[in-house]
């Protein structure tokens, strides 16, 4: 099998698959004024989708991550969860969501496949929640959680953007919460965009200064596995829970790069921070062409970079932190 390798050696067993831009919530940090949709915009049809997750898993990759803007817009979202989980090499489905489907629904996606489940959720007061997401549904996405223990899912990560001035005086809150429940508790570290300079400037919290405490406090790091998202991850003895830590800021946050991007348009995206991407719809129609789509994708590969350019203030096409969150 000839794996997915770049020119550093590193190889990609993790695929980020966004199946559409839709989102419905109006975070501050990622779309503030809302979506806005574009009629010219057809998102990978099921087969599409069935034809990329086959190409990937016979190059070596076993997890494969379901994102949008918000995948559980999309009508057939358990279908698309079933025709991956399917799909030989394939061992790990998981998704990213905002959870205001989730308390009707997960147990259908449990039940299609769905392994592993993130939800953003960026402050336990409700009404800071309203203020940062736009939208007044904490109480639902509360319950969707819930939802999600009882459907049969051992942990429930949570995705939360920590923000100065806004919901970082909760981080006593967060860790009073998980320290009875199962829940691995992810800080997303605040990037600087183009658009969102002033933001960053007033609301940005150091991830490193995060983990300092932690080490302080008695929390120790974990080992990372191969197929592992972006997070450094610590546990503590006398917590059920878990922190992760995702900051993309970080010296070495590029070596371990494990993942590539498909978007909900077709294209491969090398890095989560590039704007540049690869044409693969074209190679996407039928089962006859799987031979040259591999192809492409090693071919594609030769042009990865050794890091990202977010100190140069390059955030690329990835303004929604939910997506990095993995």
């Amino acid at each position: 099998m000839l794996e997915l390798q770049d020119a550093f050696a590193r190889k990609f067993h993790y695929l980020r698959l966004s199946v559409t831009d839709v989102c419905n919530f109006r975070c501050q940090y990622c779309l503030p004024d809302g979506y806005r949709p574009d009629g010219r915009k057809t998102f990978l049809t099921l087969d599409e989708i069935r034809h990329i997750t086959q190409a990937f898993a016979t190059m070596g990759t076993n997890k494969v991550r379901i994102t949008g803007g918000e995948p559980s817009m999309r009508r057939d979202f358990t279908d698309i969860i079933e025709a991956v989980a399917s799909t030989p090499g394939i061992r790990k489905v998981a998704t990213t969501t905002n959870g205001y489907r989730m308390a009707e629904r997960v147990a259908d996606w449990r039940s299609a496949g769905l392994d592993a489940i993130n939800v953003s959720l960026d402050s336990l007061d409700p009404r800071m929640f309203h203020q940062i997401t736009g939208q007044n549904r904490f109480h639902e996405v509360m319950a969707g959680i819930e939802a999600a223990f009882a459907a049969g899912f051992e942990q429930v990560k949570v995705n939360t953007v920590l923000m100065r001035g806004l919901n970082d005086g909760e981080l006593g809150q967060f860790l009073a919460w998980i320290k009875s429940n199962p829940i691995q508790l992810r800080f997303i570290e605040l990037m600087q965009t183009g658009e969102m300079d002033q933001l960053f400037e007033r609301h940005h919290v150091r991830g490193a200064a995060i983990k300092e405490k932690l080490l302080e406090s008695g929390w120790q790091q974990r080992v990372r596995a191969h197929n592992d998202g972006p997070a450094e991850v610590f546990w503590h003895p006398d917590y059920v829970g878990e922190i992760g830590l995702i900051m993309p800021y970080a010296q070495d946050f590029c070596a371990s790069c494990n993942r590539l991007r498909v978007s909900a348009l077709g294209k491969l995206h090398l890095c989560l921070f590039g704007e540049y991407g690869v044409e693969l719809r074209d190679l996407l129609q039928h089962k006859g062409q799987q031979a040259a789509l591999q192809r492409r994708l090693r071919e594609a590969l030769a042009d990865k970079k050794a890091t990202h350019f977010l100190h140069q203030g390059q955030s690329g096409m990835t303004p929604h932190l939910a997506s990095i969150g993995g």
